[in-house]
This record gives C-alpha cells, sequence and structure tokens, in this order.
C-alpha cells in the first residue's frame, strides 16, 4: 500500500477511532483520526490523497450530514459508514447519497481491510486520472513532452502553436509510432479550446454500425456515454485511423460538420496513419470529407529524419527505464551513436522507446550490445560509421553533444566533475556546451 494513500477515520468515540486506526495501520495504511466531523472536514478536500471511514451517530454534524459535505466537494471520494444495529435504512440512504459502502457494528476487521483496500484503489484510479487530465489540459507540459531540438521539430512545435489557436479542423499525417496523438492533444492544449471536452474515438477499433452509434448513437437507455459528437460539443474530437472509416461514416460525418457552420463548434481532428507510397488519405476519403478535414494540415516527421533528436531520446527513455529497473543506464559508444543515427527506424519513436528498454535490460545482465539490437531490428544494416548523405561530422558532433549532456545529467551540473571525466579544459566544455545549446541551469 503506497504510503500517499491516507485513510481518515472520524468517530467521536476515542475506543472506536484507536481500534479502526490500529487495524488499519497494521495492513500498511497511513491514518489519520478525527473527534469530529468539524474537525475533520478542515482537512478534507477535493484531492484529498485517501478515503474517509466515518461513523454515522455522532454528535453536532452526523454522518450524513458529513457526508453530504464531502460530496459536495468531491463526489469521488470513497466514504465508508459506519452503522450501529438498526441503522441499515440510514445506510442505504447513505449509499443513494454516494457513499462508497457501510459497515455494520460489530465488524470483522478483515471485512474492513478488505473494504478500504477496494476504496483506496477506486480513489488511487481517480487521483491517477485527474492528474492525467490535468497534464493533458497543460500546454506547456504537453510541448516539453515533444522531445527534440531538431529544424524540423522546431517547425513541427511552431504549427502546433499557430494552429493551436486557428478554428478549423485539422489533418495530421505521419508514419506510425511518430507521435500523431500526442500533437492531437497538444493542438487542443494550446488552443482556445484547452478547457473544454478532448474525446478521442480511435475508429478502426469499431465495426461499422459500432462506430456509427459510438459516434453519433442513438445510445441505449443503459449506455453510461454519450454519442462523441455530443460528448466533445464544443471541444475536440479526435478521430484517429480516420482511413478505416466506411462511405456510410464519412457521409454522416461529412452532414453532421456541414450541420457545424463556420466556424464550428466542435473541432475535428483527423489521424491518418496511411504509409503506402501508391495510396494517401486522399486516396481513402471521399473528397468533399478530404477537403473540410484537410484545411489545416500538420505532418509528424519520421524519426530517421530528426537527426540527434535520437540521441537525445534514447538518452531519456534509457535514463527513464534505468530509474524504473533500478540500474545504471547503457554506455553508448560512438559507433553504436552512428548505428542509433543512421538506423531506418520503420516504427519511429515507438520502436526507439523499445529499444532504449531493451538496451537497458541487457545492461543490467551485463551482456549484449545497442549495435546488436539495431542489427536484430534491421537484419540489412550495415555496421559502419557513415550512411550516404550524412557526412561523419554531423555524427561526431552528434555523439560529443550527446556524451556531454549524459555526464552533465549523472554529475547534475557539475562543471568540474564534467571537466575531470571528460578530460576538458574550462575554456572548452563552455564552448562546446555553448555551441550545442546546453546550459548548466537545466541539470541542477
Amino acid at each position: 500500500m503506497p504510503s500517499a494513500m491516507k485513510i481518515a477515520i472520524v468517530d467521536d468515540e476515542k475506543d472506536m477511532r484507536q481500534s479502526i486506526s490500529q487495524w488499519l495501520a497494521l495492513s500498511g495504511y497511513d491514518t489519520e483520526a478525527f473527534a469530529s466531523a468539524e474537525d475533520a472536514l478542515k482537512k478534507l478536500g477535493p484531492e484529498y490523497p485517501g478515503i474517509v471511514v466515518t461513523d454515522i451517530k455522532m454528535p453536532g454534524m452526523d454522518g450524513m450530514q458529513f457526508l453530504k459535505k464531502l460530496m459536495g466537494a468531491d463526489s469521488s471520494l470513497p466514504v465508508i459508514m459506519i452503522t450501529g444495529h438498526g441503522d441499515v435504512p440510514m445506510a442505504v440512504e447513505a449509499m443513494r447519497i454516494g457513499a462508497y459502502d457501510f459497515l455494520e457494528k460489530p465488524f470483522n476487521p478483515d471485512r474492513m481491510n478488505e473494504l478500504a483496500k477496494k476504496a483506496a484503489n477506486a480513489r488511487r484510479l481517480t487521483l491517477d486520472n485527474r492528474a492525467l487530465r490535468r497534464e493533458l489540459s497543460d500546454g506547456g507540459q504537453l510541448m516539453k513532452k515533444l522531445i527534440g531540438a531538431s529544424p524540423i521539430m522546431e517547425r513541427l512545435k511552431e504549427d502546433i502553436l499557430d494552429l493551436g489557436q486557428a478554428d478549423g479542423h485539422v489533418l495530421i499525417e505521419g508514419e506510425t509510432g511518430t507521435g500523431k496523438t500526442l500533437v492531437a492533444h497538444a493542438l487542443h492544449a494550446v488552443g482556445a479550446r484547452a478547457g473544454k471536452k478532448f474525446v478521442l474515438v480511435p475508429c478502426s477499433a469499431f465495426e461499422e454500425d459500432a462506430l456509427m452509434k459510438r459516434l453519433f448513437g442513438p445510445m441505449n437507455p443503459e449506455d453510461t456515454q454519450l454519442p462523441a459528437v455530443e460528448e466533445a460539443r464544443g471541444g475536440t474530437l479526435v478521430l484517429e485511423d480516420i482511413e478505416a472509416l466506411s462511405e456510410a461514416v464519412q457521409a454522416r460525418l461529412l452532414t453532421f460538420m456541414n450541420e457545424e457552420g463556420t466556424p464550428p463548434e466542435t473541432r475535428i481532428v483527423a489521424i491518418c496513419n496511411m504509409q503506402e507510397q501508391d495510396r494517401t488519405c486522399e486516396d481513402a476519403l471521399r473528397a468533399d470529407l478530404f477537403y473540410r478535414l484537410a484545411s489545416l494540415r500538420i505532418t509528424v516527421p519520421p524519426l530517421r529524419q530528426r537527426g540527434e533528436d535520437i540521441l537525445t531520446l534514447f538518452t531519456r527513455f534509457g535514463d527513464q527505464f534505468a530509474d524504473d529497473y533500478g540500474c545504471e543506464p547503457p554506455k553508448v559508444s560512438a559507433q553504436e551513436a552512428a548505428q542509433l543515427l543512421q538506423a531506418p527506424w520503420p516504427g519511429n519513436v515507438r520502436q526507439l522507446f523499445n529499444v532504449a528498454e531493451r538496451a537497458v535490460l541487457q545492461s543490467r545482465r551485463g551482456s549484449g550490445t545497442i549495435a546488436s539490437l539495431l542489427m536484430s531490428d534491421h537484419q540489412e544494416m550495415q555496421p559502419v560509421m557513415t550512411t550516404e548523405g550524412k557526412p561523419l561530422k554531423e555524427y561526431v558532433e552528434a555523439f560529443e553533444r550527446m556524451l556531454i549532456d549524459n555526464t552533465m545529467r549523472r554529475h547534475k551540473g557539475s562543471i568540474a566533475a564534467v571537466m575531470d571525466e571528460l578530460c576538458l579544459p574550462r575554456r572548452t566544455l563552455n564552448e562546446k556546451m555553448a555551441k550545442y545549446g546546453l546550459q548548466r541551469s537545466d541539470y541542477l
């Protein structure tokens, strides 16, 4: 049980507070006890990192009033009610108001632990989802996730900032694994619709009838979800794999877009994954729909065109996996850096992410090389230091930048330690950091 997950115990009887607290503490929970609902409300808020266990019968503010206050502040907060004999009808009413569950005195401690575990897991999921939603609505944070300083990535970021402010529909094109969905999130987050709904529908995951229903309804009475066009109203509707739409769904989507008018109330961002040289997204869609969707277009570049971003991404992913697995990140030789830079990367960033994880795992075992991983992914790749159209100087500079960046990260910005490890005088290190756009403040 993570230490951050708390349980607030509210009961006017001291012995009961202490016994419940002891039982739950033995199960690994971080408990805190309150003698009254009034005291508890001073501490409990919408982002409380835990759950609440409260008695129903208490002087002053009773459990039912307390529950209503809590539900008003955060309807997703799990509240377990403790009832005395004969209070079951009241507990049922509490469940209707929003209580998570109830326990009748005298209760089995194992039953309490079981309920607490389920409630804590539900709470953790709620808080994680909220954190994710905040992250996906923070344009600045999302733009930071578009890692890379290559000219082609700088242009992509500028396009996102420009088109994010526009009202028109957007078509995002690019190969599999390039990060098109992340770009869609960023477009929404940096624009005027950032506070509105963001709804994503993976079109290829549905059969035609199911997709038509998911997008436009009608929904069954037992469905808890609105049709996507209603759910996203006023915000952004993202259609992944737009090329998978049948003729009938295309026609219905075009009708919806025409009814929206100009500027549209709901912005549609279409993501196309078509890569074949002889067939494009334009070929897959009816012309009138394609030109409506493609009024604004973004092409996400393949990894092989991003130069030294490849090494930057590999380093970031390697550091991340090294932290996850509790080991040192793999050291990259000059030859392996060149191999990374010249690899074809058909799976793009997603493939690089997987290679970085495998590199960390094999480094932890003390065997294998990054080059061997690349050769297993690309059987036809030759272990050479240069490739057509890229002079050796580009590889040397990319490797040098990666080496300084990695060393600065490892020593947390200590210039003296970096000078010592790399055998560089201060002036030379300063010149190279300026040349590669590296700043000491980024490593502190």
